[in-house]
């Protein structure tokens, strides 16, 4: 029996096109760039300066805020420039660039860690010196996650294998090929939580990493592996939750609200192997997929490289691409340039053809109903966007808007193509604005 929840849909996941190829890791590239803005919280201040050289592991940028992670150098090298420069999200903030010396000296600080030695604050002071985020969503820092209030008892840890989103594959190839530092990095997380049980939630369309997850589960003793129906968003926070515990997160709250916490699975990897060798987020798996991509594949690669040099390393474009996109291609964001850098959220990278897009002309909204029926959050997106074009976020409000968790079905089911989802998204940009100027 798989677990789910209700609401959503089954659409074509394209995982055959990488699910089957092996990582492949590459060197770095001639010049890395670093945005300083990797994750949701303060921002941070470049703690180097132009011609300083530096050193794998290095701190490039910080702050004494504690909703916060610094920024290190991948590879060692000398700062040849501080500027800003085009951002993934399509901003331009600034970055730090370096360039590659190919000798990839690691800093005097990078040392292995044991946590069986160490407290639960200790442990949480290494998560956030080795700059580790959700590697799977919008990048919020794990130490902070792992710091729930007293007041808010947490006995559910559930571990996010459920990788939803069409055409990436570089969680399953994660657990297929380093499972071993997948449960490492959960008991680490347990220890911390001091929690007995934890929870592998992953979706049956991936037999064999559920297969090989259950018998490493099975070694650890106090690790389950939970079946999840193959469905869209599965691997959202709120659906996961209700899917393995029945638990729902309230509108308004946090998963720590209801007593879960839940963690992507290359960030609790990234956990053991910061424990392990003393390195800091530097490395990241990239799926590189589409139509428009010679050779697609999953790559190991230097957190700074270019999107241009992974594909290069893919064989390149091939065809008449229409749409590049960071991330999957429901939630991800569209990209004018391939020369963005890839970040600490950069799951994949899509280039697809004007077919696989699948753009038509727009037409009027005819009320069929596909969005509510299908909606994971239960909303109404068609009234949503609505309310967003005639700029009456009072009612948007009234009907639940900031629950949204954006995952773009809406604009997938609609027969007019509205893009519902675009409307939405502006209208809570708008609230959030307002909220923070009545502050």
């Amino acid at each position: 029996m798989a677990y789910t929840f209700k609401g959503g849909m089954h659409i074509p996941d394209f995982k055959d096109l990488t699910s089957n190829k092996p990582i492949i890791a590459l060197a770095g590239d001639k010049v890395h760039i670093y945005p300083l803005q990797q994750h949701i919280g303060a921002p941070l201040d470049v703690l180097v300066k132009k011609g300083d050289s530096v050193k794998v592991g290095q701190v490039l940028a910080d702050t004494d805020s504690f909703v916060a992670t610094p920024i290190h150098s991948s590879v060692s090298g000398t700062v040849c420039d501080i500027k800003p420069y085009l951002h993934p999200s399509g901003a331009t903030v600034t970055a730090v660039f370096v360039e590659n010396d190919f000798k990839y000296e690691t800093d005097p600080s990078i040392k292995p860690k044991d946590p069986e030695k160490m407290t639960p604050k200790e442990m949480l002071d290494v998560i956030r010196q080795a700059g580790i985020v959700g590697m799977g969503g919008v990048g919020f820092p794990t130490h902070v996650k792992l710091s729930p209030p007293p007041e808010k008892k947490i006995d559910y840890l559930i571990i996010n294998g459920a990788e939803c989103e069409p055409y990436i594959t570089a969680d399953h190839r994660r657990m297929l090929e380093m499972p071993d530092s997948i449960i490492d990095g959960i008991k680490i997380v347990m220890k911390i939580l001091s929690l007995d049980t934890a929870y592998i939630g992953i979706e049956t369309n991936k037999p064999d990493a559920i297969n090989l997850m259950k018998q490493k589960a099975e070694e650890a003793g106090n690790i389950k592996v939970c079946p999840l129906k193959p469905k869209y968003p599965q691997g959202a926070e709120k659906q996961l939750i209700y899917a393995v515990t029945k638990r729902r997160v309230p509108s308004g709250k946090l998963p720590a609200d209801v007593g879960v916490i839940v963690l992507n699975i290359d960030t609790v990897s990234q956990i053991s192997r910061t424990f392990k060798t003393g390195l800091p987020l530097i490395k990241r798996i990239v799926t590189v997929s589409g139509d428009c991509i010679k050779e697609p594949g999953n790559f190991e690669v230097y957190t700074g490289v270019t999107f241009k040099y992974i594909i290069e390393a893919a064989g390149g474009y091939i065809g008449d691409v229409r749409k590049l996109i960071m991330g999957g291609p429901m939630m991800g964001i569209a990209q004018f340039s391939d020369e963005a850098p890839v970040i600490k959220t950069t799951s994949s990278i899509l280039a697809l053809s004007y077919g696989e897009i699948g753009y038509d002309d727009y037409s009027p909204c005819i009320r069929c109903g596909k969005c509510v029926d299908h909606c994971p959050m239960h909303l109404m997106p068609l009234y949503l966007s609505k309310f967003s074009l005639k700029n009456d976020l009072e009612r948007a409000e009234e009907y639940h808007i900031m629950d949204c968790i954006e995952c773009g079905l809406c604009s997938y089911l609609c027969p007019g193509n509205m893009g519902p989802l675009h409307n939405i998204r502006i209208a809570k940009q708008k609230i959030l604005e307002n909220r923070r100027k009545k502050k």
